[in-house]
């Protein structure tokens, strides 16, 4: 970490180097990673087929071009937003809760998503034959399970900014969020009880999460939601950095308060509901992201902090999707599955190194 004890001044003269190498290692890892989401998967495609495609022309065979554009390309683009947006989510909520472990489903905003996937996959009756666009029974449309995630994710947020009107505890509504997302789960567990073996098997899959799902008419509402979050969040972060030192000390900086809460909320839930609408609950990123950026950035400063985290989880996202694809196997593993290898090691050191020295 940065030594404090320096002058402003010196000790940015110093982060400097780092931060630039740190942005270069990402910027480079990011246009790589990005590419091998193209070229890789059950068909592998030359990297000079791929750029002649995304220059407009045609790849060498025909059946290419159609994966490129049709597939591979709104997959990439999903990963990167997605992963921004769960690391950003995570990162605002770190810093309002002032807990390491706090992530983007923390507040049940995306319980409450899976919730309304479950009613729709779950429910039985006309709702339930919108089953996934992929098994062709989406009687309301390829974005059924959208609407539905993002009706369930609208109204947990609703109830959260409620309860925010009846208590300035942030450990309280820390609480309450996490007894939403119990309930939220805990009526999601009923519905599977009660619910046929085929449609628990459709909910499995999208409980899974999958950034391949999204095709460019669904990115057209995606990607808005998504870009209009992330543009809340890249201009908070003197706030975050205002209340990464407790919310008295924001207030003698002439901070409201309050309204600071209602944007960081806001944005992260819009952040990690629509993640989950469109990708599933796509779990890790949110909460271990932080964590390494700090690490490697020296640094809590979120000026640099946020940029650094939304870059850092676009990548994790891609990569994460690189290895669930299997290149070159028809096999694809759970994506979750995928992102918890990299998750859990870094909430174990994450707890780990805020353990006092046994004595």
């Amino acid at each position: 970490m940065a030594d404090l004890t320096l002058p402003r001044a010196q000790r940015g003269l110093i982060q400097w180097p780092r931060t630039l190498g740190v942005w270069g290692a990402l910027s480079l890892a990011l246009v790589t990673a990005f590419a091998l989401s193209l070229m890789l998967g059950s068909v592998r495609i030359p990297l000079d087929d791929v750029v002649r495609v995304l220059l407009g022309g045609e790849a060498e065979r025909a059946a290419w071009t159609d994966i490129i554009w049709l597939f591979r390309v709104p997959k990439a683009i999903t990963a990167v937003l997605a992963g921004a947006a769960l690391a950003a989510s995570g990162l605002q909520l770190q810093t309002l809760f002032r807990n390491p472990l706090a992530d983007p489903y923390i507040l049940g905003v995306s319980s409450g998503a899976s919730l309304g996937v479950a009613i729709v996959i779950l429910g039985g009756g006309s709702a339930g034959g919108a089953l996934l666009v992929s098994q062709g029974l989406g009687v309301f449309g390829e974005l059924s399970l959208a609407i539905a995630a993002s009706l369930g994710a609208g109204l947990v947020l609703g109830v959260v900014l409620l309860l925010m009107r009846w208590t300035r505890n942030m450990l309280a509504l820390l609480i309450l969020g996490l007894m939403l997302g119990y309930l939220t789960s805990a009526l999601v567990s009923l519905l599977v009880y009660t619910s046929q073996p085929e449609r628990i098997q459709a909910f499995s899959l999208w409980s899974a999460g999958s950034f391949s799902g999204v095709t460019w008419s669904q990115l057209g509402a995606f990607a808005p939601t998504v870009l209009l979050a992330l543009g809340v969040a890249l201009i908070l972060p003197k706030t975050l950095n205002a209340l990464l030192l407790g919310e008295a000390y924001a207030r003698s900086l002439g901070v409201n308060v309050r309204l600071a809460r209602l944007a960081v909320i806001v944005s992260a839930s819009l952040l990690a509901g629509a993640t989950t609408a469109f990708c599933g609950p796509v779990g890790f990123i949110g909460v271990a992201v932080p964590h390494v950026t700090r690490a490697l950035l020296g640094t809590s400063d979120h000026r640099q902090v946020v940029p650094a985290t939304l870059a850092f989880g676009a990548l994790l996202a891609l990569v994460a999707d690189l290895i669930a694809q299997v290149p070159g196997s028809q096999a694809i593993l759970p994506l979750n599955t995928v992102t918890a290898l990299f998750g859990v090691p870094v909430v174990a050191w994450v707890l780990l190194r805020n353990q006092s020295p046994a004595a």
